[in-house]
């Protein structure tokens, strides 16, 4: 019987978790940047696709420590995604495999895009921002989605026809 109690508080204790909800002034401040449509994005990891190719690399002891083959830090990496009311740049580090041949020299390694967004979209649901558009790199087409919250982290996944999907998660920063 005391086993039961036992376990019947374990379940109390773990269903009463506590909800941390976002501020109204930090909802407003997340308003204000998606309304001005222009802001930049930062990524701390990056989340590809595990596939044996990318599980081979990790293991040859070419990535940094604390790095798996699902998560990748970039901290101390230079990252970016600026979104300037129609326009998009970045340079975001790419891990994964792609389906199509590279660039003889080599140079499209990283997603870069410079250049016009399409098919913008940003919609708010309960505590986030949902953004999606098109954008376009040297050879290829992406598909943006970008995932923007209160306390101003961000997911962001992108979709290439050439490359396997991948994910990042990161902060915003407000550009003036």
């Amino acid at each position: 019987m005391k086993l039961l109690y036992f376990f019947i508080g374990i379940a109390v204790i773990f269903s009463c978790k506590s909800k941390s909800a976002a501020t109204q002034a930090e909802i407003d401040a997340l308003h204000t940047i998606v309304k001005k449509q222009t802001f930049r994005i930062e990524s701390d990891w990056a989340y590809p696709q595990t596939t044996s190719a990318v599980q081979q690399v990790l293991n040859s002891g070419l990535m940094q420590p604390g790095s798996t083959s699902g998560a990748i830090s970039l901290i101390g990496n230079h990252n970016f995604l600026t979104i300037s009311k129609d326009s998009v740049t970045s340079f975001l580090p790419y891990f994964g495999e792609r389906q199509m041949q590279v660039a003889y020299n080599g140079g499209d390694n990283a997603i870069e895009f410079n250049g016009v967004l399409k098919d913008y979209k940003a919609v708010y649901n309960e505590d986030s921002y949902s953004i999606s558009f098109q954008a376009k790199s040297n050879s290829e087409n992406f598909q943006v989605f970008i995932k923007l919250y209160p306390n101003l982290r961000t997911q962001m996944t992108l979709n290439g026809n050439s490359r396997l999907s991948i994910r990042y998660s990161g902060h915003l920063e407000s550009i003036e």
